[in-house]
């Protein structure tokens, strides 16, 4: 298998863990919760680029991602152990996501930052999950 590197995700992770302790201290600071959405935004688009890159790398046929749906995606990774969630909180981080990037108001920033911890804790599970994955396969 061809190289498959995790620092991305890892470092993302990081940031929105940074982001979320320093909006926990002081949640009046509307900088800091607005740079919170923006790590989460990265860290989501990054954790579901990596699970599908994984998914192909490791597939018999990784073409067959090319259509695949968000929804089998996030199945199979369930199927394959990589996800603490299932697709109906997946769902949930894909529509907090999406709200953030068509409607950005106050009331959608403290929606979306009411679910990070939850998202936060799938990101780190994932991580750890394709930690063990590549490790047992020698990446």
């Amino acid at each position: 298998m061809v190289d498959f590197d995790l620092t991305p995700l890892k470092k993302a992770i990081l940031r929105l863990e940074e982001g979320l302790i320093r909006y926990q201290e002081d949640i009046s600071d509307i900088q800091i919760r607005d740079g919170l959405v923006q790590r989460f935004e990265f860290t989501y688009e990054i954790s579901h680029k990596i699970l599908k890159r994984y998914l192909e790398k490791t597939s018999a046929n990784p073409n067959e991602f090319d259509e695949m749906t968000f929804q089998n995606i996030i199945r199979l990774g369930n199927e394959k152990n990589l996800l603490m969630r299932d697709w109906t909180h997946w769902r949930k981080f894909r529509d907090m996501r999406s709200r953030t990037s068509h409607t950005y108001d106050e009331e959608t920033a403290i929606q979306v930052v009411s679910g990070i911890p939850e998202f936060l804790q799938e990101a780190k599970f994932l991580q750890q999950a394709l930690q063990e994955k590549l490790d047992a396969y020698h990446f």
